[in-house]
C-alpha cells in the first residue's frame, strides 16, 4: 500500500516519490484522502510557525503559494478551464472543446483571480492552531470530493479522466475514502467538521449535476475544479464557526 500512496502523492504532486501509472493512480483513488492530510500537515505546520510571529494576511499569502506549488497547480488550471467551458455558449461539444484549449479565456483567469483572493482573506481570518486544523481538514475534504464526484458522476467523454470514473463505481471504495475523511473532520474539528463534511458532499453532487447538464458529464478539468472549489469552501466554514 505504501507503493500506491507513494504513486498517488506523486500524482497529486511535484514530488516524484513513485511511479505515476494512470491505472495505478485510478485504482487506488480512494486513498486520495491520505495525501491530502500528508499536504495539510505539511503546509498547516508552515502557517502554523509563520502565524506566530508574521501578520495575518503575510501568513495567508505564503501558504496559498505553497498550496500551489506543492499541489503543481495542475488543480487550478483545472478551475480555469472549468470556468472557461462553463461561461461560453453553445453546445456540449463546443464548451468540450473551449476546455481543452490551451488558451486561458478571461471567465478562467476572472476564476483564478476570485479564487486566489477568496483563499488569501478566507486563510487571514485564523491563526496558529485554528489555522493549522482549517488548512489540514479542509486539504482532506478537497481530495475527497474528487473521490466522490467519481463515483457518482460518469464521464463527459474518452480521455484521462475515464479510469478515474470506471475504477470508482465499487461501494467499499467510496466507504474507504468516507471514513479516511470523516475521522479526522470529526475528532479534530468536532461539530464544524461534521457541518463541512455534508456541505462538501452536497457542493459535490451540485457539481455534479452541473457538468452533466453543462458538458455532459466529468473531465478531468471538473474534478480539479471541484478539488479547489471544495477547499475553499471548507476554509470558509472552519473560519465562519
Amino acid at each position: 500500500m505504501l507503493k500506491e500512496i507513494g504513486s498517488i502523492f506523486s500524482f497529486l504532486t511535484i514530488f516524484p516519490i513513485g511511479n505515476t501509472n494512470l491505472e495505478t493512480v485510478a485504482k487506488y483513488m480512494y486513498i486520495f484522502p491520505v495525501v491530502g492530510i500528508v499536504i495539510g500537515l505539511v503546509v498547516g505546520s508552515i502557517g502554523f510557525g509563520l502565524s506566530l510571529f508574521l501578520e495575518p494576511l503575510i501568513v495567508s499569502l505564503i501558504l496559498v503559494t505553497s498550496i500551489a506549488i506543492i499541489t503543481g497547480i495542475h488543480h487550478t488550471d483545472g478551475l480555469a478551464d472549468f470556468a472557461d467551458g462553463l461561461m461560453v455558449k453553445g453546445t456540449i461539444q463546443k464548451k468540450l472543446a473551449v476546455m481543452k484549449d490551451v488558451t486561458t479565456g478571461s471567465a478562467g483567469i476572472m476564476a483564478v483571480v476570485l479564487y486566489a483572493v477568496g483563499m488569501i482573506i478566507a486563510l487571514s481570518l485564523t491563526t496558529e492552531y485554528d489555522l493549522f486544523l482549517t488548512v489540514l481538514l479542509s486539504e482532506i475534504t478537497a481530495k475527497f470530493s474528487m473521490v466522490m464526484m467519481a463515483t457518482i458522476g460518469k464521464s463527459a467523454s474518452l480521455g484521462s479522466n475515464s479510469p478515474f470514473l470506471a475504477l470508482m463505481k465499487n461501494p467499499k471504495k467510496i466507504t474507504v475514502a468516507s471514513t479516511l475523511t470523516i475521522i479526522p473532520l470529526i475528532l479534530l474539528g468536532g461539530i464544524a467538521g461534521l457541518i463541512v463534511f455534508c456541505a462538501s458532499a452536497v457542493f459535490t453532487t451540485f457539481l455534479v449535476v452541473m457538468s452533466k447538464r453543462s458538458f455532459g458529464g466529468i473531465t478531468g478539468d471538473v474534478l480539479g475544479a471541484t478539488n479547489e472549489l471544495t477547499r475553499l469552501m471548507s476554509i470558509l466554514i472552519f473560519v465562519s464557526t
